[in-house]
């Protein structure tokens, strides 16, 4: 089967930890140890976050006296290559003399996507309320709660095409592993001269996740994450897990903004377009997630399990949208 793996920013660095290299190296070999054993049965592309790293590299950008911030699709790229030399170096070292290449991907937004007059996009560290409102009010940033702590949210607009998928597919087709669209893609538009530009946004990875096994022809969609289910009623006292669930259910609930509904967006476009199954669920629960033994599993309808399940070879197999390289 071909699997994209959707890395949450938990496979780097979790809530509250120090966001020092040795300890996103040790988070980022425990996730690839997961990566790693579904590869060894089936042809993996891996994706992840990026918003602690890029709001980060925010920070560190504004503090040189005289100099500009660089923009997010700077950061954005500086955070794509950090993140995914970390991944590359521990697949290798995994997977011994299987190939694995890192590829820069830009993901093309539109210029007038409403999500520009929208920030909901959390990056960087989280604040006390204290602290989010007088960086707010110095840096001219937006803020936003997240779970019990604030963090600076930027534009996330939706992704539409992603530049370099005819690499991609020549990579990927070649029986390379690789890691691509990180944090969502590098966020670009396209001119009326059919010319790229960065713009200042952070593209949710999950969505972009989406677009790019849904463009890959992909069988299956993980989204890794720290919660080993999606959960109806999250946070309350009716809170149940849910295992198997049609897109059309789950477009019927109501997830929290910002974490768990983009996943469930993510999924529902994915299994809906393509005939595909999705499953959201724990980092160390990868492999089971492809078969169902745990966390949620999605597809379009009852009937597209067993289909979802087969080979990729089988030809039985789910038809499934043969989606084009973008036109720049």
């Amino acid at each position: 089967m071909r699997v994209i793996v959707a890395l949450g920013g938990n496979a780097l660095l979790r809530r509250g930890q120090t966001a020092d290299v040795t300890t996103q190296r040790g988070n980022v070999a425990a996730a690839v140890t997961a990566v790693a054993q579904l590869a060894q049965a089936h042809q993996v592309v891996v994706s992840h976050g990026n918003g602690p790293q890029v709001g980060l590299l925010a920070l560190q950008s504004e503090t040189y006296p005289g100099l500009a911030p660089y923009p997010l699709d700077v950061l954005g790229a500086e955070s794509e290559g950090m993140i995914g030399y970390l991944l590359e170096q521990q697949l290798l070292n995994q997977l011994g003399e299987r190939p694995v290449a890192t590829l820069l991907t830009q993901v093309i937004v539109d210029a007038s996507d409403p999500a520009f007059t929208n920030p909901t996009k959390p990056i960087g560290p989280i604040y006390d309320l204290q602290t989010a409102t007088r960086l707010a009010a110095d840096r001219g940033w937006s803020i936003a709660p997240d779970g019990d702590h604030y963090r600076r949210v930027v534009p996330s607009p939706e992704p539409r095409a992603i530049v370099e998928l005819a690499a991609l597919r020549l990579l990927v087709d070649s029986g390379v592993l690789v890691v691509c669209v990180g944090g969502g893609g590098i966020p670009v538009s396209v001119d009326a001269d059919s010319r790229l530009h960065g713009v200042e946004a952070v593209i949710d990875k999950d969505l972009a996740a989406a677009l790019l096994a849904t463009e890959l022809h992909a069988d299956a969609l993980l989204m890794l994450t720290d919660v080993p289910n999606v959960e109806a009623d999250w946070r309350t006292p009716n809170a149940r897990p849910l295992t198997d669930m049609t897109a059309a259910e789950l477009r019927t609930m109501r997830f929290a903004p910002g974490s768990m509904a983009p996943k469930i967006q993510a999924a529902c476009r994915f299994v809906e377009q393509t005939g595909g199954v999705a499953a959201i669920g724990a980092l160390n629960d990868a492999t089971k997630l492809l078969t169902g033994e745990r966390g949620t599993r999605i597809t379009a309808a009852r009937s597209t399990y067993e289909a979802a399940s087969l080979p990729l070879n089988d030809p039985e197999h789910s038809l499934r949208s043969r989606g084009s390289a973008p036109r720049l």
